[in-house]
């Protein structure tokens, strides 16, 4: 198990990241609370050495990737979100942002993870495929497919 110490610093170095990680695929902020929780509970029972920072980095995106999958494959979750809640979430964001928000988060899965590592986290899609456990020319297949879609979403020069 973990230190105080080793909980603070992860907080303090991938918190945003997982969050983001987290609405990214919930869309709602309670829910992507109660699973942010469970990563970093992950992270305390979790008891093997990381190789280097990086390595705990993409065991963070992974662990939160997949937290957020179990989390929405359960049948009993309620599989609606109320409209002011998401309303309550895209305040904050001008109309730009909300609108490419918006187009993200409606691609397919895979692509929104793609996009999210390499145009939010700045990973080279070498190293999206060995987090993601997949092959080099999948990710990139992915990446043009997904920008592909963001262009005709968004209407123009996007990517």
């Amino acid at each position: 198990m973990k230190s105080e110490e080793d909980l603070n610093r992860a907080m303090e170095a991938y918190a945003d990241m997982v969050r983001r990680i987290c609405f990214l695929h919930l869309k709602n902020k309670y829910d992507t609370e109660d699973v942010f929780q469970n990563v970093y509970l992950k992270y305390l029972l979790y008891d093997k050495p990381f190789e280097s920072g990086e390595h705990e980095k993409a065991w963070f995106v992974r662990v939160a990737i997949n937290a957020c999958t179990d989390h929405l494959r359960y049948a009993s979750r309620r599989k609606w979100v109320p409209l002011d809640l998401i309303e309550e979430e895209r305040e904050v964001l001008d109309d730009t942002s909300s609108e490419v928000l918006e187009a993200v988060l409606s691609l397919p899965e895979k692509y929104r993870n793609v996009i999210y590592l390499h145009y939010y986290e700045d990973y080279p899609a070498v190293e999206i495929a060995r987090i993601l456990g997949k092959k080099e020319n999948t990710v990139y297949s992915w990446l043009s497919r997904a920008r592909e879609l963001l262009r005709e979403r968004l209407g123009g020069e996007w990517v």
